[in-house]
This record gives structure tokens, C-alpha cells and sequence, in this order.
């Protein structure tokens, strides 16, 4: 029952969000179609209302129905997949997703498994010496990256890495004039334009990641089976591995499953300094051009993977600790 209760409420939540972003899209100020017809009409020499009549003609939309007519014909196209369509590029948001998403998950899952493998090891170690000089650089460079933005950190890489030193290319996923598929230059092409944007991102999440290690290690550390364990005479690292890291890690398994949840947003501010084409890049044009249809697709998969990602934590989440059954 309770399984049963957290995937209803997960459903609701995606139902609720998913509706509270069509009725503000569809209000929001400015008319894309309008922008399109002003378009149209300086390529084709027509008036602006003929032109704005072909986009509307063309899109399939009319925006003179009621709201609740349009919003069940959205919803029931939601329910069979479809995110939308794109105002901008004529296509659907599906087909933009299919592009873009593969770059997103590639650059996002490796950054954050990175950042997260480094920040609990340093985390681990900052909590067992904590008089020595490791963890006040540790904590210092946790405070610097959690009060500098991304895009800055992402700038410093572009202008030192890209720009002066040259070693990596500064914009793309990979060089245009290879052929994409599985051969060895296109995919050294592909980690080779990835790197700074996963080294950006890497950098900004590390110390985050080693601060939580920090405080949840060093709670465990004041537990009576630790004591225990060193009054058995056990080695210090089987302490340290066995003990303490594996009961540590447990209470930033959510915070992991929500990484990998908030990726499929991408990250804007990364992507589009280093005009990455992942989910942030495309969200950030669809801002800049008004596209309504684009942006509201990539807000509710955005949605749907952070509450999937939850979902699957609290239900998973008891299995790696057993303390949560007992006190269920």
C-alpha cells in the first residue's frame, strides 16, 4: 500500500505540474506566431495578417478556442507521448529531444558520477582528519563553488583551456567534418568537446558532494558500532570502508537519483557557453525565441524524470538501509 500510495502521488504531482505549465505558457506575454508572420511576411513581400494566417494554417493552432478545448487535446497527446510541438523549428519537441538528449546524458551522468566518486572520497577522508589541513581547503573550495555561478566557472574554462591554450575546442560536440558513428575519430572528436564541459561541471558539484559526505560521516563516526569495531581491534581503513563509508553514502543516495533526474534538464548556463546542443542549450533558445511549445516539452521531461527519479529512491531507498524497514 504504501508502493502503491508514492506512485499515485508521483503521478499527481507530474498531472498537476504538467498543467500548472500549459496554463502559463499559454498565458504568457508576447505572440510567437506573430513574431513568425512578421517573418514570413518580409521573405514573401505579404501583409502581415496573410502571413500570420499561413502560421497559424501551418502550425495547426488557434489560439481563439477555449483554454479547456486546447488543454485536453494537449493532455491527450501528452498521455501518448508527445511533448509538443516546436513554434521555432516546425518539428516536434520529440524529434528535438532525440537529438539533443543523448549529448545532455553523456556530458551530465559522466560530471556527476565524477563529481560524486571524488566529493564522498574527499568527504570520507576531511571527516576522519578533521585537524588537519585538508579540510579547511576542502571546505573553502566547497564555499567558492557553491557561491560562483556556473556560466563563470564555465567562462574561466572556456577563455584559459579554449581560447588561449587551445588544447580543447570551444563550441560543438564534435568536429563537423567527421562522419558520427562508432569509429575512433568521431568518438575521440566527442569526449575531446565534452571535456570542459563535464570539467565545469565536475568542478561546480565536487565540493557540494564532499561537504554532505562530510557531515554524514562524521555523524556516524559518534556511533557505538564504530567504537565497537575499533575495541574488536579492527584496522583503521576496514573502519573507514567497510563502516563507516558504506552507512555514510547511504543518506546521499537521493541526492544522486536526483542528479541523474535534474540532468534530463541539462544545464543551461554550461551548455550554452560552450554551445553544447544538449537539453540546456535548446532550452535556453527556446527562451530567447519565445518557443512556447519547445519550452513547455522540456519543462514537464524535466518534471517527469526528477519525480521518477524520487520515486524509484523511496522505494528503493529501504532495501540499501535496513533502519528505514524497521522504523516503517
Amino acid at each position: 500500500m504504501r508502493g502503491i500510495r508514492r506512485v499515485f502521488l508521483a503521478v499527481f504531482t507530474i498531472w498537476l505540474v504538467a498543467t500548472l505549465t500549459f496554463v502559463v505558457v499559454e498565458r504568457a506575454p508576447g505572440d510567437v506566431f506573430y513574431l513568425m508572420a512578421q517573418e514570413i511576411a518580409q521573405a514573401r513581400g505579404i501583409s502581415i495578417e496573410v502571413a500570420y494566417a499561413q502560421v497559424r494554417s501551418m502550425i495547426g493552432y488557434d489560439p481563439t478556442r477555449p483554454l479547456w478545448d486546447r488543454y485536453w487535446e494537449w493532455l491527450g497527446g501528452l498521455l501518448r507521448g508527445n511533448l509538443g510541438f516546436s513554434y521555432f523549428y516546425r518539428i516536434s519537441v520529440n524529434q528535438i529531444l532525440f537529438q539533443a538528449l543523448p549529448w545532455t546524458v553523456f556530458v551530465l551522468s559522466v560530471a556527476l558520477l565524477l563529481s560524486f566518486g571524488i566529493g564522498v572520497m574527499l568527504g570520507l577522508v576531511i571527516a576522519v582528519r578533521r585537524r588537519t589541513w585538508l579540510d579547511p581547503l576542502i571546505t573553502g573550495y566547497a564555499s567558492l563553488t557553491d557561491a560562483t555561478p556556473d556560466y563563470l566557472t564555465a567562462l574561466l574554462l572556456l577563455i584559459l583551456f579554449a581560447l588561449n591554450l587551445k588544447w580543447f575546442p570551444s563550441k560543438g560536440a564534435y568536429d563537423s567534418s567527421l562522419t558520427p558513428g562508432f569509429n575512433l575519430p568521431f568518438l575521440l572528436s566527442v569526449f575531446h568537446h565534452a571535456t570542459l564541459p563535464i570539467l565545469a561541471y565536475t568542478l561546480e558539484n565536487l565540493g557540494a558532494w564532499a561537504l554532505a559526505m562530510k557531515g554524514s560521516a562524521v555523524s556516524v563516526l559518534g556511533e557505538d558500532f564504530i567504537a565497537f569495531a575499533r575495541a574488536r581491534g579492527l584496522k583503521e581503513r576496514r573502519i573507514l570502508t567497510h563502516y563507516v563509508g558504506r552507512n555514510a553514502i547511504l543518506p546521499l543516495v537521493t541526492g544522486l537519483a536526483l542528479g541523474f533526474g535534474g540532468m534530463f534538464g541539462g544545464s543551461v548556463l554550461i551548455e550554452t557557453v560552450f554551445h553544447y546542443p544538449g537539453i540546456g542549450w535548446f532550452f535556453k533558445f527556446a527562451l530567447d525565441h519565445r518557443d512556447y511549445g519547445m519550452m513547455r516539452g522540456l519543462l514537464i521531461l524535466t518534471t517527469v524524470a526528477i519525480v521518477t527519479a524520487n520515486l524509484i529512491t523511496d522505494l528503493v531507498y529501504p532495501w540499501l538501509d535496513p533502519r528505514i524497514r524497521m522504523e516503517g
